[in-house]
């Protein structure tokens, strides 16, 4: 088959992609004032909080790849927050709870991709912070052209914030209407926030110091106040069809600061590929990579039936594991070496058939035999839940508006340093605006279970699991490459996909982004409530309806979206020779990708 494709951008100066153009725009002003990649990629960050809040926000979370000039290999900055210290199974079997909810304040950790990017900013970027601050003040005091998401997700909330969450009724339908499609919106609350935190920090001269000063001010200042003093006593209802108070206050947050980390590998036909640790979904994508790599994807049509079986029963296997063995490895001791095996993925490899599996299918690891049964178990129960508004992480246009979702960013500068980032969380659906703040709290803790003894049990000080991936790769050739998206459960799907053809089938960047897409829900999904669907695979219609009936043929419960409405990737790569490149998705006609 083909397909049609747009050119991929090029540049020597500097590149930046993102799920929002005016957030790229923001990335090249910063590169072109002499800021680098990790200022770019920050000031893009938080203007991506002003324009697309229904997808982060700055009470959010993020991991992020970020590689300097030279460096043999990336390192992760965690912004993945923490369980609060009374965020307890007890407690929340207490609140009448199975699952923790979707929505509200219950579903908390505390808030870490502002951490993170003051980690990068503070020990790697170049600029001072109110240049990095100061697009992202202009749009929240002045307005944006707000998306049609946008809109059509704060009207369609507009009973449940006033009758419900009044402080989010104020902030996104001022004056009681709810902003046309188009039209300027404001936020001027957070853009008082902004204003106050580069007034405190800027009482010292030193621009590290400032840095330290506004990270300060918001984990142990008037930010993190604000939140403690709100939910003392704020009850509010959650996706669980209840109203309840949350467990986070301001000591959990002074508690918490963002760290380093050594990414995890594999190698790929030539290429490196890095990731965010077990914390995340991450390791799923090289899982994948190992079991595929005894196979012959070359010999394959990239856009056929035999490609999309493959791929998607590999997938099902890595996401097996995912739910069996993922986790805060700071909490719990994790089968990682074994996983990332070859010896492991000769016997994953072997499982994939002629025909689409049904079952849930954990590898069997001596010593943690249980795991594996209780990831089974789970995939078979049928959660008690409430209305579920505010609640999950789906993205894409064929999936409800009322429910959050996630950005991307990848930056390249002229000297060759790199960052992937997934902000997400803080979204306009799922939690209550903080009074003054004009923001909304995260929902990362839906990630945890309310049973005991597994790596992704709910416990005091420990990360969630989160879906957020941010990719990293380089080629035989030299190449570096940075790319991910948006998505949720699909993010480390999408992402594998895109590779495999880029490495297979010698696409560029705009190419393999272009090409159809497709993804699986058969697993345990991420997010309340928690649900599974055997067999599942959804694809767009681009592939063809041969090859659409081959995969209903291998017994795929095969979900035709509309067209252009699957992923939502963005790339960047630097070669030897200091070329730039750089590509974004055009479904949603949203994402961007700019350099010069």
């Amino acid at each position: 088959m083909t397909f049609t494709t747009r050119p991929e951008i090029t540049g020597t100066f500097g590149v930046a992609t993102s799920t929002h153009w005016i957030a790229s725009a923001v990335g090249m002003r910063i590169l072109e004032q002499g800021g680098n990649a990790f200022d770019a990629a920050a000031a893009m960050g938080f203007t991506l909080q002003v324009v697309e809040p229904h997808l982060n926000g700055p009470l959010g979370d993020m991991p992020l790849l970020m590689r300097r000039a030279g460096d043999a290999a990336p390192r992760v900055i965690c912004g993945q927050g923490t369980a609060p210290a009374a965020a307890t199974i007890a407690h929340y079997r207490a609140e009448g709870l199975t699952l923790v909810p979707g929505s509200g304040l219950l579903a908390t950790v505390v808030p870490g991709a502002f951490g993170a990017w003051m980690l990068m900013l503070r020990d790697h970027g170049q600029l001072p912070l109110r240049a990095i601050l100061e697009p992202a003040i202009h749009y929240a005091r002045h307005g944006h052209p707000v998306l049609p998401r946008v809109a059509n997700t704060i009207a369609g909330l507009a009973g449940f914030f006033r009758e419900e969450w009044p402080t989010s009724y104020a902030t996104w339908l001022p004056g009681g209407t709810a902003p046309e499609p188009g039209a300027l919106f404001a936020n001027p609350d957070l853009a008082d926030t902004w204003e106050r935190l580069l007034a405190e920090a800027e009482r010292v001269p030193d621009r590290a110091e400032q840095i330290e000063a506004a990270r300060t001010a918001f984990y142990e200042g008037f930010v993190a106040e604000a939140i403690d003093t709100y939910l003392r006593d704020a009850e509010v209802m959650d996706a669980a069809g209840g109203r309840r108070k949350g467990v986070l206050n301001g000591q959990d947050m002074a508690d918490w600061s963002a760290t380093y980390e050594d990414p995890l590998s594999v190698d790929y036909h030539g290429w490196t590929v890095w990731k965010v640790g077990m914390w995340s979904q991450g390791p799923t994508l090289l899982q994948s990579l190992m079991t595929l790599s005894g196979i012959d994807l070359g010999r394959m049509d990239l856009v056929g039936a035999e490609f999309v079986h493959t791929v998607t029963e590999a997938m099902k296997l890595s996401f097996a594991d995912r739910e069996a063995y993922y986790g805060d490895p700071a909490h719990t001791d994790l089968p990682t070496e074994t996983l990332l095996s070859e010896a492991y993925a000769a016997t994953r490899r072997a499982l994939i058939g002629s025909q689409a599996s049904r079952e849930q299918r954990p590898g069997v690891i001596p010593g943690f035999e249980d795991w594996a049964s209780a990831a089974v178990a789970r995939a078979g129960r049928d959660f008690a839940t409430g209305p579920g508004v505010g609640a999950g992480e789906p993205t894409m246009a064929h999936l409800t508006e009322r429910r959050g979702d996630t950005v991307h960013i990848d930056v390249i500068d002229r000297w060759g340093n790199s960052v992937s980032a997934t902000p997400s969380g803080g979204w306009l659906q799922s939690s209550p605006v903080v009074p003054g703040l004009g923001m909304p709290l995260n929902s990362r803790a839906q990630m945890f279970w309310l049973d005991e003894g597994l790596p992704t049990s709910l416990a005091p000080g420990r990360r969630p699991r989160t879906t957020l991936s941010p990719s990293m790769a380089q080629g035989p050739d030299g190449r570096h490459l940075a790319f991910g998206t948006p998505g949720g459960d699909q993010q480390d799907q999408w992402q594998l996909i895109y590779f495999l053809r880029l490495v297979h089938g010698g696409m560029n960047l705009q190419e393999g982004i272009d090409a159809p897409l497709f993804h699986t829900g058969h697993f345990q999904s991420s997010f309340y409530p928690r649900g599974t669907r055997p067999g599942h695979l959804m694809a767009e219609p681009a592939f063809g309806e041969s090859v659409l009936q081959a995969l209903r043929d291998k017994g795929h419960e095969v979900e035709v979206a509309e067209p252009w409405t699957v992923g939502r990737l963005t790339a960047a790569s630097r070669d030897t020779g200091g070329l730039l490149r750089a590509a974004a998705t055009p479904r949603l006609m949203q994402a961007y990708a700019a350099g010069r």
